[in-house]
Protein backbone atom coordinates (compact mmCIF):
# COMPACT_ATOMS: atom_id res chain seq x y z
CA UNK A 1 0.00 0.00 0.00
CA UNK A 2 1.63 2.89 -0.87
CA UNK A 3 2.58 5.98 1.67
CA UNK A 4 -0.02 8.32 0.94
CA UNK A 5 -2.63 5.83 1.75
CA UNK A 6 -1.64 6.40 5.46
CA UNK A 7 -2.48 10.43 5.05
CA UNK A 8 -4.84 10.84 2.30
CA UNK A 9 -7.39 8.51 3.15
CA UNK A 10 -7.01 9.29 6.94
CA UNK A 11 -7.04 12.95 6.44
CA UNK A 12 -10.28 13.17 4.17
CA UNK A 13 -11.99 11.45 6.55
CA UNK A 14 -10.69 13.21 10.08
CA UNK A 15 -11.25 16.16 8.05
CA UNK A 16 -15.04 15.35 7.33
CA UNK A 17 -15.52 13.87 11.05
CA UNK A 18 -14.15 17.50 12.16
CA UNK A 19 -16.81 19.48 9.60
CA UNK A 20 -19.51 16.84 11.31
CA UNK A 21 -18.77 17.32 14.43
CA UNK A 22 -18.59 21.61 14.04
CA UNK A 23 -21.79 21.30 11.76
CA UNK A 24 -23.79 19.67 14.67
CA UNK A 25 -23.53 22.55 17.27
CA UNK A 26 -26.65 24.54 15.87
CA UNK A 27 -28.96 21.35 15.32
CA UNK A 28 -32.80 21.96 16.65
CA UNK A 29 -33.78 20.00 19.92
CA UNK A 30 -35.31 16.58 20.14
CA UNK A 31 -38.52 15.60 20.23
CA UNK A 32 -37.97 11.74 19.44
CA UNK A 33 -34.89 10.19 19.38
CA UNK A 34 -34.42 6.38 18.39
CA UNK A 35 -33.42 4.18 22.35
CA UNK A 36 -29.34 3.63 22.84
CA UNK A 37 -30.18 -0.43 21.68
CA UNK A 38 -31.49 1.19 18.16
CA UNK A 39 -28.20 3.31 17.85
CA UNK A 40 -25.63 0.00 18.54
CA UNK A 41 -27.67 -1.66 16.05
CA UNK A 42 -25.91 0.73 13.18
CA UNK A 43 -22.90 2.48 15.27
CA UNK A 44 -21.23 -0.39 15.61
CA UNK A 45 -21.36 -2.27 12.40
CA UNK A 46 -20.49 0.75 10.88
CA UNK A 47 -17.47 1.48 13.21
CA UNK A 48 -16.80 -2.17 12.74
CA UNK A 49 -17.21 -1.64 8.84
CA UNK A 50 -14.43 1.29 8.96
CA UNK A 51 -11.97 -0.41 11.01
CA UNK A 52 -11.56 -3.26 8.41
CA UNK A 53 -10.50 -0.32 6.23
CA UNK A 54 -8.29 1.67 8.35
CA UNK A 55 -6.43 -1.25 9.85
CA UNK A 56 -3.08 -2.02 8.62
CA UNK A 57 -3.95 -6.10 8.70
CA UNK A 58 -6.33 -7.89 10.08
CA UNK A 59 -6.41 -11.51 11.88
CA UNK A 60 -8.56 -13.15 9.51
CA UNK A 61 -5.77 -13.34 6.91
CA UNK A 62 -7.67 -13.94 3.61
CA UNK A 63 -9.27 -10.73 4.07
CA UNK A 64 -6.14 -9.26 3.89
CA UNK A 65 -5.49 -10.64 0.28
CA UNK A 66 -5.30 -8.44 -2.66
CA UNK A 67 -8.60 -8.46 -4.96
CA UNK A 68 -6.76 -6.85 -7.61
CA UNK A 69 -3.06 -5.96 -8.45
CA UNK A 70 -2.17 -2.10 -6.63
CA UNK A 71 -2.07 0.43 -9.72
CA UNK A 72 -1.10 4.31 -8.89
CA UNK A 73 -4.09 5.33 -11.12
CA UNK A 74 -6.57 2.82 -9.47
CA UNK A 75 -5.27 4.67 -6.29
CA UNK A 76 -6.64 8.37 -7.08
CA UNK A 77 -9.30 7.36 -8.75
CA UNK A 78 -10.26 5.25 -5.36
CA UNK A 79 -9.57 8.99 -3.87
CA UNK A 80 -11.58 11.11 -5.65
CA UNK A 81 -14.63 8.60 -5.21
CA UNK A 82 -14.13 8.71 -1.78
CA UNK A 83 -13.59 12.77 -1.43
CA UNK A 84 -17.25 13.12 -3.76
CA UNK A 85 -19.41 10.75 -1.49
CA UNK A 86 -17.83 12.91 1.31
CA UNK A 87 -18.26 16.32 -0.54
CA UNK A 88 -21.99 14.68 -1.09
CA UNK A 89 -22.37 14.06 2.53
CA UNK A 90 -21.79 17.42 3.31
CA UNK A 91 -23.85 18.92 0.50
CA UNK A 92 -27.05 17.12 2.20
CA UNK A 93 -26.02 18.00 5.30
CA UNK A 94 -26.01 21.64 4.23
CA UNK A 95 -29.59 21.61 2.97
CA UNK A 96 -30.68 19.50 5.88
CA UNK A 97 -30.03 22.53 8.29
CA UNK A 98 -30.67 22.18 12.40
CA UNK A 99 -32.50 18.95 11.38
CA UNK A 100 -29.92 17.43 11.36
CA UNK A 101 -29.05 14.62 13.56
CA UNK A 102 -26.77 11.56 13.33
CA UNK A 103 -29.30 9.44 15.62
CA UNK A 104 -33.19 8.50 14.12
CA UNK A 105 -34.42 11.66 15.25
CA UNK A 106 -37.74 13.56 14.80
CA UNK A 107 -36.98 17.08 15.92
CA UNK A 108 -39.39 20.14 17.27
CA UNK A 109 -40.24 22.01 14.23
CA UNK A 110 -39.17 19.64 12.02
CA UNK A 111 -39.55 20.21 8.30
CA UNK A 112 -39.25 17.76 5.25
CA UNK A 113 -36.50 19.11 3.00
CA UNK A 114 -36.67 17.74 -0.71
CA UNK A 115 -34.54 20.19 -2.55
CA UNK A 116 -31.36 20.13 -3.44
CA UNK A 117 -29.34 16.48 -2.82
CA UNK A 118 -32.71 15.64 -1.14
CA UNK A 119 -34.38 15.87 -4.94
CA UNK A 120 -32.08 13.17 -5.78
CA UNK A 121 -32.13 10.74 -3.03
CA UNK A 122 -34.28 10.98 0.27
CA UNK A 123 -31.22 9.75 2.00
CA UNK A 124 -28.29 11.41 0.54
CA UNK A 125 -25.94 10.87 3.82
CA UNK A 126 -26.23 7.57 3.56
CA UNK A 127 -25.62 7.42 -0.18
CA UNK A 128 -22.28 9.53 0.34
CA UNK A 129 -20.90 7.46 3.00
CA UNK A 130 -21.87 4.21 0.69
CA UNK A 131 -19.98 6.18 -2.14
CA UNK A 132 -16.82 7.11 0.15
CA UNK A 133 -17.00 3.37 1.73
CA UNK A 134 -16.83 2.13 -1.81
CA UNK A 135 -13.91 4.85 -2.62
CA UNK A 136 -11.75 3.70 0.61
CA UNK A 137 -12.62 0.24 -0.34
CA UNK A 138 -11.15 -0.02 -3.69
CA UNK A 139 -8.22 2.10 -2.65
CA UNK A 140 -6.92 -0.61 0.22
CA UNK A 141 -7.95 -2.88 -2.91
CA UNK A 142 -8.30 -6.38 -0.25
CA UNK A 143 -11.28 -8.76 0.28
CA UNK A 144 -11.69 -6.88 3.45
CA UNK A 145 -13.09 -3.68 1.71
CA UNK A 146 -15.88 -6.08 -0.24
CA UNK A 147 -16.57 -7.04 3.90
CA UNK A 148 -16.51 -3.31 4.81
CA UNK A 149 -18.78 -2.18 2.12
CA UNK A 150 -21.34 -4.92 2.72
CA UNK A 151 -21.79 -4.52 6.61
CA UNK A 152 -21.73 -0.31 6.29
CA UNK A 153 -24.94 -0.83 3.34
CA UNK A 154 -26.68 -3.20 5.88
CA UNK A 155 -26.04 -0.83 8.63
CA UNK A 156 -26.97 2.03 6.50
CA UNK A 157 -29.95 0.60 5.17
CA UNK A 158 -31.30 -0.70 8.58
CA UNK A 159 -31.32 2.69 9.87
CA UNK A 160 -32.94 4.00 6.58
CA UNK A 161 -35.57 1.80 7.49
CA UNK A 162 -36.13 3.27 11.06
CA UNK A 163 -36.32 6.62 9.84
CA UNK A 164 -38.34 6.22 6.95
CA UNK A 165 -40.99 4.62 9.20
CA UNK A 166 -40.74 7.43 11.58
CA UNK A 167 -41.05 10.39 9.01
CA UNK A 168 -43.97 8.31 7.20
CA UNK A 169 -45.93 8.58 11.05
CA UNK A 170 -44.57 12.28 11.38
CA UNK A 171 -45.12 13.53 8.02
CA UNK A 172 -48.31 11.58 6.65
CA UNK A 173 -49.34 11.18 3.17
CA UNK A 174 -46.85 14.21 2.59
CA UNK A 175 -43.81 11.69 3.07
CA UNK A 176 -45.50 8.77 1.25
CA UNK A 177 -45.70 11.14 -1.98
CA UNK A 178 -41.87 12.14 -1.65
CA UNK A 179 -40.92 8.55 -1.16
CA UNK A 180 -42.90 7.77 -4.12
CA UNK A 181 -41.15 10.63 -6.72
CA UNK A 182 -37.36 10.22 -4.98
CA UNK A 183 -35.45 7.24 -4.97
CA UNK A 184 -33.86 5.79 -1.31
CA UNK A 185 -30.29 5.94 -2.19
CA UNK A 186 -29.64 5.77 -6.10
CA UNK A 187 -30.50 8.78 -8.02
CA UNK A 188 -32.50 7.91 -10.99
CA UNK A 189 -33.44 4.39 -9.39
CA UNK A 190 -36.51 3.43 -7.78
CA UNK A 191 -36.74 1.26 -4.75
CA UNK A 192 -40.29 -0.25 -3.78
CA UNK A 193 -41.02 0.83 -0.19
CA UNK A 194 -43.07 -1.43 1.80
Amino acid sequence: MPLAYRFLFPGLWVSWCLYWLWASRRAKLSARRESPGSLLLHMVPLTLAAELLASNRIPIVFLNERLYPWAPWQFWMAALVTALGLLFTVWARVYLGRNWSGVVTIKQDHELIDTGPYSLVRHPIYTGLLVAFIGSALARGEWRGVLAVLIAWAALWRKLRVEERWLTEHFGERYVDYCRRVPALLPFRKWRRD
